[in-house]
């Protein structure tokens, strides 16, 4: 019998450009010149979200991190939420609640803001960390820091020392990553997905 021409494999899609296929731009929202990042298909991939956490707890271990060293992930409400318990799930550590206002019970922090279409605050219990716990930032995106580093500072007013702030997606465009490296010299920054 002839033999038929064998199908010639299609190449595989690398994780990265997985990732991007799996994010929705959504331009002048919330506001006129903000280009809104949807994370929401990739939540309904279970393949991909559980290789999101792989890439930002190597991210994290990349970036000089001993993973064993990290006392407790802090993520910020709300998708920093999302990828932060479960890399607290993933690495066996605690689960930090960063939140907004009015949704803290007993005494907290809070810190003020700016946002690149706003103003915003955050929250964090006070009686939550320990004095000197290491402690990682994890958020879905980094775009011009402010976010990042009121968490941040937010931490230090707990006593805690942050490690390193690791993110799933960074805007190379804004100035996220610079912001947040001369703010905060001894804390790296990580990120799986630069746009």
């Amino acid at each position: 019998p002839a033999s038929s021409p064998s199908a010639s494999p299609q190449p595989r899609m690398s994780f990265n450009d997985q990732l991007k296929a799996l994010l929705r731009e959504y331009p002048d929202y919330p506001k006129p010149g903000i280009i809104f990042r949807d994370i929401g298909p990739l939540l309904s991939n279970p393949a991909a979200l559980a290789q999101s956490v792989d890439a930002i707890v190597e991210a994290i271990r990349a970036s000089g991190v001993d993973i064993d060293s990290i006392d407790a992930v802090a993520g910020m409400e709300a998708r920093g939420f999302i990828f932060g318990v479960l890399v607290a799930q993933r690495i066996k550590k605690s689960f930090v609640m960063i939140r907004k206002p009015s949704k803290v019970p007993g005494e907290y922090f809070s810190i003020d803001y700016g946002l690149e279409y706003g103003k915003n605050t955050l929250q964090l219990q006070k009686s939550i960390l320990s004095p000197g716990a290491r402690v990682v930032v994890v958020d879905d995106l980094l775009a011009t820091g402010g976010t990042a580093k009121a968490a941040i500072d937010l931490l230090h007013l707990a006593g805690a020392v942050v490690l390193s702030s690791a993110y799933l997606v960074e805007l190379a465009g804004l100035p996220g990553r610079a912001f947040l490296t001369e703010a905060l010299p001894t804390a790296t920054v990580a990120s799986v997905l630069s746009l």
